[in-house]
């Protein structure tokens, strides 16, 4: 039998100086202990040992030049955490504070959110501490070939296939899959995310935040109610928050707020047009985060230095990056009426953050739930290329949709409680623990 604090006690020795990681395997671990317990197959296959521990590392060096002809040295990892449902799938980071604790906690997280939208892809992540910001195309570019001359012997269609994340758009996604065919002489499915006219799948840049307000549609449905009419704050400004938007408003919500490193935008008109949608691509595209310009050019008003989680709102949408909704944000969430909570980023809120809106009964959707829908329409590329196929926008997003009904289907299945309530959380690492740990078992060892 397992003890959650001996097991958790003994994970975090063995991983120093990891907090993310020893944060995310700690809700996970909580979750399913006991349905570890019960279970005598997932005891004799000491399953919680063997889930914790990736089953790959791959750490490499990246040298490149940059335009002033001076050699720079990076470092680039990929975490294959878990194949046991199909191949490794995860996004590729280029930021300056990544570090493999990070790639770890996101590689396990990727595990069960993979899981749980039923398609045949296991867990991994992937990156550098390489930051596009500020570096021309051409020095971006001689970074991703040597980058790739490094990944591609440990990635394939049938193995490993990355996708982009933070710092990995269609550019970087477009000069890794070039070096990728010039040293294996194959057009394959190994990147998701690709351009449309070489092999990408339509709506994925949008997918996250098409998916988080689809699963964000069937928990208010839990409620009575609906999103028409709701108040919504978003966080960030990149392909995650622009999808939001875009569904947000299509669905008849308001969105009033928008972030960056810089502070935060309130929009009281919404962020809801194709002129302002295209300002957030050119800031995403640029890396710029000019959020003072998007308020000067639309009548918006600019908060330098803050953060968007003091508007009152009723739908709050943590969009960009991991525990960027902390104990204060929440509390001042709660103070102002917030309802519902989208984790639309990785591990959006803190663990603080979610005490506090479990205390104030405010229902929670987690982020390997809420934003599955990116990673479900990097599955779908990966089937319309491996059948050479290239399926309508109506197509995918039909199925993205039913990706995430489903989902959150077995949230609710696995997360109801003897009071009726849900525990959405719970339920979504339950359902996906549970496909996983069937399959390694199995398997065997």
């Amino acid at each position: 039998m397992y003890n959650y604090k001996k097991f958790m006690a003994e994970l975090e020795q063995k991983n120093p100086a990891q907090p993310e990681f020893i944060q995310a395997a700690s809700e996970i671990v909580a979750s399913v202990i006991d349905t570890v317990n019960a279970n005598p197959m997932y005891l004799k296959n000491k399953i919680l040992d063997r889930i914790v521990v990736p089953n790959r590392i791959v750490e490499f060096k990246v040298e490149w030049e940059d335009d002033n002809h001076e050699i720079q040295v990076n470092r680039g990892w990929r975490v294959q955490f878990n194949n046991a449902i199909g191949p490794y799938k995860g996004g590729l980071r280029f930021h300056s504070n990544v570090t493999l604790g990070t790639l770890k906690f996101l590689g396990f997280e990727q595990t069960f959110k993979n899981s749980l939208t039923t398609l045949p892809m296991g867990g991994g992540k992937g990156g550098s501490d390489f930051s596009p910001k500020g570096k021309s195309d051409d020095e971006i570019m001689r970074f991703c070939r040597s980058f790739m001359t490094e990944l591609f012997k440990h990635i394939g269609p049938s193995t490993d296939v990355p996708a982009g994340d933070v710092g990995v758009g269609g550019r970087e996604i477009g000069f890794l899959y070039g070096q990728y065919k010039r040293i294996r002489d194959e057009n394959t499915g190994v990147l998701t995310g690709k351009g449309l006219e070489w092999g990408g799948s339509l709506i994925r840049p949008e997918a996250t935040g098409f998916g988080a307000l689809y699963y964000a549609q069937e928990l208010l449905k839990d409620f009575g109610d609906r999103i028409e009419g709701k108040r919504v704050s978003i966080s960030g400004y990149g392909n995650v928050a622009w999808g939001a938007a875009m569904k947000a408003t299509q669905m008849g919500a308001k969105v009033v707020t928008i972030s960056g490193s810089k502070g935060y935008v309130l929009d009281e008109d919404g962020v809801n047009s194709e002129e302002k949608w295209n300002y957030m691509l050119m800031m995403r595209a640029t890396n710029s985060g000019d959020l003072a310009g998007y308020a000067k050019k639309f009548g918006a008003k600019f908060f330098p230095g803050e953060r968007p989680w003091g508007v009152p709102v009723d739908i709050a949408m943590p969009c960009a990056y991991q525990n960027e909704l902390s104990e204060a944000d929440a509390k001042a969430l709660v103070k102002n009426g917030v309802k519902y909570v989208i984790e639309t980023s990785n591990m959006g809120c803190t663990p603080e953050a979610v005490a506090v809106f479990k205390e104030a009964k405010i229902p929670v959707a987690p982020s390997k739930a809420a934003n599955a829908g990116g990673v479900a329409v990097s599955g779908l590329e990966m089937s319309q290329n491996s059948e050479h196929l290239a399926w309508s926008a109506e197509e995918v997003d039909n199925k993205l949709h039913d990706i995430m009904v489903n989902i959150h289907n077995a949230c609710v299945r696995e997360g109801k409680q003897k009071d009726g309530s849900v525990d959405y959380i719970k339920g979504a690492n339950i359902a996906g623990f549970k496909k996983v740990a069937d399959a390694m078992c199995a398997q065997g060892y």
